[in-house]
């Protein structure tokens, strides 16, 4: 089997198992417990907390500890109207994860659309067009929400840029950076971002544990109530083994970044070849993208058929965001970059990562080939 769906989730890392089989093996661990065995869990729990920050350039007291992004995303945008009493706006760019976009659009507080350009980064002219102009009176302090790196294409966003923006309009900024971490260089400072949330799945950690960064003095609540864990910030007993895994995957992706930066040269030879022979188009080439990631189509060639093809054949690819409950459906941001009806539905997204070969994507790109000669190419022919 060929497994390119790193982006929907990375195989777990052998060092990120050793690290959780080491907690199983203490026994019973609460870290909230006093006794020894709570301070080895505590120990345990709180050198992740550090790595994590030290990951993204912060402090470990400014990590909140999560059961994965979508939670983290989740404590962001309702901890941030939470504490602003509901007097804000977020800006959600047009190709942001559910994760962000529907806890925005039910927090209660104003939502609008940051737009982006056709080749999927945001429309900075737009956004600065936008903020110049704000009433603050009318819609409150404005939030953006721009994730660093897009699931779906790959592109990596301009966030520095937009955080900038932001933060002269007296706003804040809201990171989803579940991507990005392990894959490019992630820093809180450089970005200028007062929120980032994170996940140990994406970079070959245990599913089930993820992070919330939060500047020192950005205004941030509770949402769930219980015995206070993670400063009050997150009640509930944290997941020690799932930290220790996300613990050593982070190590072990910072350690491998230059060898997943290399990927790029493996997939820019994939989409050659498929531009080549089968005219396909691929979605936001002109942008910089994460060095595993394509996304492509080919108008006439149903996502959801391509998927079961190259099921059948081996290999494990996806269409859209692999978080919509399974189902293939019609690409949103496809269709925010300006994408035809066609090349939405007919789009899929290849992800490689830390246990990928380019014998992988030749493989990905030959078992390609041949369901589209079975189908669509000898239409055309």
């Amino acid at each position: 089997m060929i497994y390119a769906d790193h982006n929907a989730t990375s195989p777990l890392r052998p060092e990120a198992r050793d690290a959780m089989q080491a907690v199983w093996d203490m026994g019973a661990t609460n870290p909230s417990s006093v006794h020894a065995s709570g301070r080895a869990a505590r120990a345990v729990l709180e050198k992740a907390r550090s790595a994590i920050g030290g990951a993204i350039g912060s402090r470990a007291e400014d990590v909140v500890l999560t059961s994965g992004g979508t939670e983290a995303d989740n404590l962001a945008i309702h901890g941030i109207v939470a504490a602003l009493e509901g007097e804000c706006t977020f800006l959600v760019s047009a190709i942001e994860h559910e994760a962000i976009a529907k806890p925005a659009a039910f927090s209660g507080a104003r939502v609008e659309t940051a737009y982006v350009t056709p080749e999927g980064k945001i429309d900075l002219e737009d956004l600065a067009v936008r903020l110049s102009a704000w009433d603050h009176e009318a819609k409150g302090v404005p939030v953006l929400c721009l994730m660093l790196a897009n699931n779906e294409t790959g592109v990596i966003q301009p966030v520095a840029e937009a955080a900038a923006l932001v933060r002269e309009a007296e706003g804040l900024t809201v990171c989803d950076a579940v991507q990005g971490l392990g894959k490019i260089p992630v820093n809180v400072a450089m970005l200028g971002v007062d929120y980032l949330t994170l996940s140990a799945h994406k970079i070959g950690g245990p599913q089930g544990a993820g992070a919330l960064w939060h500047r020192a003095g950005a205004p941030l609540k509770a949402v769930q109530q219980g015995g206070g864990q993670e400063r009050g910030l997150r009640s509930g007993t944290e997941n020690v083994a799932a930290f220790a895994g996300f613990h050593a995957a982070i190590e072990a992706s910072l350690r491998d970044m230059p060898k997943y930066a290399k990927l790029s040269t493996y997939r820019d030879e994939m989409e050659c070849l498929l531009e080549e022979q089968a005219g396909v188009t691929i979605m936001g080439k002109g942008a910089d993208r994460l060095s595993g990631t394509s996304n492509f189509a080919l108008p006439g060639f149903a996502a959801e058929t391509q998927v079961m093809a190259m099921d059948l054949a081996g290999v494990c690819i996806s269409a859209g965001s692999a978080c919509s409950s399974g189902k293939v459906k019609r690409s949103l941001v496809l269709l925010a970059m300006g994408a035809s009806d066609a090349l939405a539905e007919s789009a899929i997204r290849t992800s490689f990562g830390w246990n990928s070969t380019p014998e992988d994507f030749k493989g990905v790109a030959d078992a390609w080939l041949q369901a589209a000669k079975r189908t669509v190419l000898k239409e055309k022919a």
